[in-house]
């Protein structure tokens, strides 16, 4: 039951970690132990692998989706048993217990395909159609060329993509 869009789940990854790594101060328990740097490197973490993650809000798009809602399920085990792995039960629990939990569960119900993978996917097939030679352009709707009767090659696109000039034809046979 993925419900959650990769977009938004991308938002979340953001505000958690730097929540993440500002809790300590916002709610009074940086103590400077292991209650005060797990939250931290955790946050730390998900920023950073948030930032390499093939997703809408991904800078680098190197970590495929599915790998990072590992690391969200890992990060957030091991927030939620933080207290009691390393032993600061005494001292605070619920922050890391609840925020662990509620990346374990946004991690469960998070969409593993970007939208604009799917998208690109899309494209991609559409620009195929189109190099086979059939009456359709890379956004899906129909070549007025093609339409028209006129042969339009994969060689001809070729050439536009690479900013050939039509005129560069005209001038070699000295026309107009």
């Amino acid at each position: 039951m993925r419900l959650i869009p990769t977009r938004v789940h991308g938002i979340l990854d953001y505000l958690v970690g730097a929540l993440l790594v500002a809790a300590p101060w916002l709610f009074g328990f940086a103590r400077g132990g292991a209650e005060t740097w797990t939250p931290v490197v955790l946050g730390a973490g998900l920023i950073g692998y948030s930032l390499f993650t093939d997703y809408e809000l991904g800078a680098i798009r190197k970590i495929p989706m599915n790998v990072h809602l590992w690391l969200d399920m890992a990060g957030g085990v091991l927030l939620a048993a933080s207290p009691w792995l390393f032993g600061f039960a005494d001292v605070i629990v619920w922050p890391h217990l609840a925020v662990g939990l509620i990346e374990i569960g946004t991690a469960a119900m998070t969409s593993t395909r970007p939208y604009e993978s799917v998208d690109s996917a899309r494209r991609t097939h559409a620009e195929q159609t189109y190099a086979a030679g059939r009456a359709v352009n890379p956004s899906g709707s129909v070549d007025p060329l093609a339409s028209s009767g006129l042969d339009r090659t994969p060689p001809y696109q070729d050439r536009d993509r690479a900013g050939y000039d039509d005129r560069d034809d005209d001038r070699r046979r000295n026309v107009g």
